[in-house]
């Protein structure tokens, strides 16, 4: 009996896949992204991403944060190539497509929504999640709850299991029961075929041949068929026959008959054949029965036994040795066998290429006898570049070809370039210059002597194997047509990199991971933006740069006033921490820098030293000075400008004796030190005020002209450093933050403390008696302090 299998074997299982909920950022570029990446199994017919975004602030539901929309992008192969504030792409770079999705707020803290994709494209997919670009403002950490979005991707994929193979060559019998709608069917293309062709004959219902075929044929690489994919109604064709040329290699088909409503069973045989341009000298009647099914090594003679020997009996019919049709005796044989076709003019021999890998995302291909390649008049030359699946897909391939002028001898010759994944596309003479079939599309590269040089970059590859196809032809009165006698000679250059050159000069190629897949994006500066840096339609210029960093730095000038004030008020440890925070000598070496540290006792002088030298490495342009690395030079900014706190207001308290000695972006790094310190000026200036029975400061003139003023000061430049700093204000309110600073502790330092009143001898009383007088030596200690004077003046 023949086999009647039908959709209804297919059996439906459900996986479910999540990923851990992430905090999503402000887009500014892709590395403030969120990356999300998923594996769909094979056969999947319906996959439904589950998108989960709810608040948080201060560990708890934010009810009170704003409605920021979302936006998710999906990409399969390779992660989204995204433009959301639609900047300027790099020179000779392409843009693969991507789909997204905006998700907005339905609930005060909670929001979902769901992406479906029918019949999707088996393995790896990406999403990448952001929110909108935000204003720039530069927040305290600390100062208040921060409102945290968190995104979480959950996917649920619907796949078939059983479903029905065909193999190349052969005719099975089908049906298709009144209650199903469709039958599917898969089938394995492998290298080096240039068509195939579904064939559905022998159509008809409750087993009587009628004049049309009520079914639609559909065909599709990859993934079932869908409402687009290649299809032929058969009610208007007799036989069916649904051809797909340049099909992809080494990848699955899918075929999906589809019948119309009606009251019937539908039969019929259905079978693929398929053009094999590798073998061009083989005859027809010589190729083996195991060589026409072209099936991976798990179907074909890899372990030993050919199809004959594992397909069910009553499937295969007899087959004679030379591989020929079938008995004609049978009537309606359950299969039929063809042999594969050649087609000799549209398969070259593909050459490899050389995989060299120097770094991550840093590989170059080498052509065999390369650089430099002949492309001869008469065929193409094709090349196969490899990318590893998942390993490649996060950086960016440069492809360069060069034409040698010197080889086309004056000829009008352009060489043309098709870069395709999956499978090479071949241009033909006399034909429009389209890289591109009825199914993929390619990328058209194209030198001659007007312009001997191209270049094509394209950021995040699918992975799998590309192929690139040079041909050379002349142009004539008639049209692009075979050169004659010239061998057109290229330089062929593809390799991996990062980033697109490396970012430029006003960006920086940043290595990201999620989970365990790495990428790499480029984070911009100097107001400069796009995929590579190139856009600079807000970018800052050079005198802008340079007005911006001479502010910051010798802002920290106004350091100078109150370090004189406190080294004429012998204020040495203070003085000593504000020049700390202002400069940074350059020819300190760290082994000096250690010296320095623990042989003076005044850390104050440090203060001024680290500003100006971290806010000169700290720009976003090519003004920029480092003398040692970023974060050293910030650490030391963010402790000079602690300790000029903490110093200041030590020196306010007037203590006697010594009472002086997290994140350091933090409120607390800098606001716990300080009201310590405002604690202990506070319970001395009370002590004060306690023990001489009036106000401390005794004096109005002190606190009208100086504590006062300097506290305003003081506080107006807390503020502005708190609620006013922006990233496109940071330049001139940091400095004047600088200013104000160092302003307020030239009001704030107390003047110098007045010396000591020199003990007098208190004055001789009438009679006798004794008198204990200090010897003036030892109060200066300039004596043993056991040493102790005693006088005996007896007056009568």
């Amino acid at each position: 009996m023949s086999d009647r299998r039908t959709r209804q074997d297919c059996l439906f299982v459900t996986d479910y896949f999540t990923r851990t909920p992430r905090k999503l950022n402000a887009f500014n570029s892709f590395a403030s992204v969120e990356l999300f990446h998923f594996h769909v199994p094979d056969d999947t017919v319906m996959a439904v991403w589950n998108l989960i975004t709810f608040k948080e602030q201060g560990g708890t539901f934010g009810d009170r944060c704003p409605d920021h929309n979302v936006t998710v992008y999906f990409r399969s192969g390779a992660p989204p190539v995204i433009n959301p504030l639609h900047t300027h792409f790099p020179r000779d770079t392409v843009v693969p497509g991507s789909s997204s999705v905006t998700l907005t707020w339905t609930l005060p803290n909670r929001t979902t929504g769901a992406f479906n994709v029918t019949s999707p494209l088996p393995g790896d997919w990406f999403l990448a999640a952001h929110l909108p670009k935000d204003e720039g403002k530069i927040s305290v950490k600390g100062l208040y709850e921060e409102c945290q979005y968190l995104f979480q991707p959950q996917l649920i994929v619907q796949r078939l299991i059983g479903i029905a193979t065909l193999y190349p060559g052969y005719f099975i019998d089908q049906m298709i029961p009144i209650h199903n709608r469709s039958a599917l069917y898969k089938v394995f293309i492998p290298s080096y075929i240039s068509k195939v062709k579904v064939q559905l004959v022998n159509c008809s219902t409750r087993n009587k041949s009628g004049d049309s075929c009520p079914v639609v044929l559909k065909i599709r690489a990859r993934a079932p068929p869908v409402h687009n994919s290649s299809a032929l109604d058969c009610r208007e064709w007799s036989p069916c026959e649904l051809d797909t040329p340049l099909p992809a290699w080494e990848q699955w088909y899918y075929v999906l008959v589809e019948r119309y409503l009606s009251n019937a069973d539908v039969y019929f045989r259905i079978g693929v054949q398929v053009t094999d341009c590798s073998r061009p000298n083989l005859p027809r009647d010589q190729a083996p029965p195991s060589s026409a099914l072209n099936m991976p090594q798990s179907f074909g003679m890899a372990m030993g036994f050919s199809l004959s020997e594992t397909l069910p009996v009553a499937d295969l019919p007899a087959l004679s040795r030379n591989g020929s049709r079938p008995r004609e005796d049978a009537e309606y044989p359950a299969v039929a066998q063809l042999t594969p076709r050649s087609d000799p003019d549209k398969c070259w021999p593909i050459r490899p290429t050389l995989r060299n890998e120097l770094d991550t995302f840093s590989v170059h291909f080498y052509v065999f006898f390369g650089p430099n390649i002949s492309v001869p008049p008469d065929r193409a030359a094709v090349f196969a570049i490899n990318l590893m699946p998942v390993l490649d897909s996060g950086g960016v391939l440069n492809m360069e070809i060069k034409l040698n002028m010197s080889t086309v001898k004056g000829a009008n010759v352009t060489v043309f370039g098709c870069l395709n994944h999956g499978m090479p596309l071949f241009l033909r003479e006399n034909s429009s210059m389209k890289c591109e079939s009825e199914s993929e599309a390619g990328f058209l590269l194209a030198v001659n002597g007007s312009s001997n040089v191209t270049r094509l970059r394209i950021p995040y590859p699918q992975t799998g194997t590309w192929y690139l196809s040079l041909r050379s032809l002349c142009g004539t009165e008639h049209g692009l047509e075979a050169c004659a006698n010239v061998t057109a000679e290229v330089y062929l250059r593809s390799y991996l990199t990062p980033c697109i050159n490396d970012c430029g000069t006003y960006g920086q190629c940043k290595l990201l991971r999620t989970n365990n897949y790495l990428y790499a994006a480029c984070e911009c500066k100097a107001g400069w933006d796009g995929w590579g840096c190139t856009d600079s339609a807000g970018a800052y210029s050079y005198g802008f740069q340079l007005l911006s960093t001479l502010l910051l730095c010798l802002s920290n000038l106004m350091f100078v006033p109150p370090v004189a004030i406190a080294v004429r008020s012998h204020y040495l440890l203070e003085a000593s921490v504000y020049i700390f925070t202002m400069f940074f000598s350059t020819v300190i070496t760290p082994y000096i820098l250690t010296m320095f540290f623990s042989t003076v006792s005044h850390p104050y002088i440090f203060t001024m030293f680290f500003s100006t030298f971290y806010h000169a490495c700290d720009q976003p342009g090519i003004v920029v000075f480092c003398i040692m690395e970023y974060d050293v030079l910030q650490f030391c900014d963010f402790l000079g400008s602690l300790m000029s706190v903490w110093v200041t207001v030590i020196a306010m308290a007037r203590l006697k004796s010594i009472v002086k000695q997290l994140d350091r972006h933090g409120l607390w790094n800098l606001l716990g030190p300080s009201l310590f310190a405002l604690g202990i000026m506070a319970v001395a200036w009370t002590v004060r005020t306690v023990r001489r029975r009036r106000c401390y400061p005794p004096t109005w003139k002190r606190w009208a002209f100086f504590l006062l003023p300097g506290a305003t000061i003081a506080t107006s430049a807390v503020a502005l450093y708190a609620f006013v700093e922006t990233e496109e204000n940071y330049f001139y309110i940091h400095s004047i933050w600088h200013m104000l600073i160092a302003g307020s502790v030239g009001f704030l330092l107390p003047p110098r403390n007045k010396p000591d009143a020199k003990v007098t001898p208190l004055k001789r009383r009438r009679g006798c008696g004794y008198r204990l007088c200090v010897n003036e030596h030892e109060e200066m200690g300039l004596v043993d302090p056991a040493v102790v004077s005693i006088n005996s003046v007896c007056t009568s």
